[in-house]
């Protein structure tokens, strides 16, 4: 079976908060669970020009420097994926939900009561190590 290719974006704030969308309890694959805004790869498309268009599409957010940080593998229903992360620091530009039954802001430690994917889960935890370092939280002098 193919795998099918998705690229995700993270937008993360100053307080280390993630956005996440609520997808729809109609959606064709997690429905209703709390995921990452992103798609399909159209052909053509790299993975960086997917998570721009999506970006736009289910935000009006504009993208300046995505920086692809995750390739990861899952199945949904026997079907093979490929969903290719990338984050940015959010400017605070309007956001404009577009596809989805709601978005929010959460700290990563937030997240364990949400329904999540597996995958979606794992991502966020990576994700907050990640951003600990990245921002300099639990870093001591001379690190």
């Amino acid at each position: 079976m193919t795998v099918i290719d998705l690229s995700a974006i993270i937008l993360y704030d100053d307080q280390h908060r993630v956005l996440l969308q609520h997808r729809t309890d109609d959606a064709p694959t997690f429905p209703g669970y709390w995921s990452f805004f992103g798609g399909s790869v159209e052909p053509g498309e790299t993975f960086e020009e997917a998570a721009i268009r999506e970006a736009y599409e289910e935000l009006s957010y504009t993208l300046r420097a995505p920086l692809h940080w995750l390739s990861q593998p899952f199945g949904y229903e026997g079907q093979p994926y490929k969903q290719h992360v990338f984050v940015e620091k959010y400017d605070g530009a309007a956001l404009s939900l577009g596809e989805g039954q709601g978005m929010d802001w959460y700290e990563p430690s937030e997240t364990g009561a949400l329904m999540m994917s597996a995958h979606a889960r794992t991502a966020v935890k990576a994700l907050d190590r990640w951003l600990a370092w990245r921002l300099g939280r639990g870093r001591t002098k001379g690190d």
